[in-house]
């Protein structure tokens, strides 16, 4: 697996029932074709998709971003830069956290100032802000990655209530 693996899976999960093709995905994550394609067949390996490329094993990614993703890509926060607000400082967790303390993916387009964050890949920001439900699901998985106990604790409670 790869960190754009998650990325990936996540776009499929945020386009919910809509029908989707390779290219369409390619196109708005900025990532290659030959990437989406060469990413879906490793994660039909992982059991993290149907062998048919198109039905998300929805408890499996649950399973791994719960209990792998903080192990297999860490994060730790870096300089503060300006960015797009990621983890608790992103919808939906601050609508439930009130925190001074922000964390972002640096990007120039960015509006707030916190500390770095760097996305599972660098195209995120952009396609996060093209896509709302997108850009909700990428924050809190920051939120597993970077986050204490309670955030980790409400942000697996919201992509559960999302994916299942």
């Amino acid at each position: 697996m790869r960190p754009h693996d998650i990325v990936i899976l996540l776009k499929i999960a945020a386009k919910g029932d809509q029908p989707w093709m390779m290219k369409d995905l390619a196109t708005e994550l900025g990532i290659s074709a030959s990437e989406i394609s060469e990413s879906l067949h490793r994660s039909v390996m992982a059991g993290l998709i149907a062998q048919n490329k198109k039905r998300l094993m929805k408890l499996p990614i649950l399973d791994f971003l719960e209990h792998g993703l903080s192990y297999v890509y860490p994060q730790r926060p870096g300089a503060r830069v300006r960015g797009l607000a990621t983890a608790h400082a992103a919808p939906p967790l601050s609508h439930e956290i009130e925190s001074s303390d922000a964390y972002v993916w640096p990007f120039g387009e960015g509006a707030i100032r916190g500390e770095s964050i760097q996305p599972l890949h660098p195209k995120v920001p952009q396609a996060c802000i093209k896509d709302p439900v997108f850009y909700e699901y990428m924050a809190l998985c920051d939120a597993l990655r970077v986050g204490r106990a309670r955030e980790k604790k409400l942000a697996m409670e919201q992509l559960r209530k999302r994916l299942c």
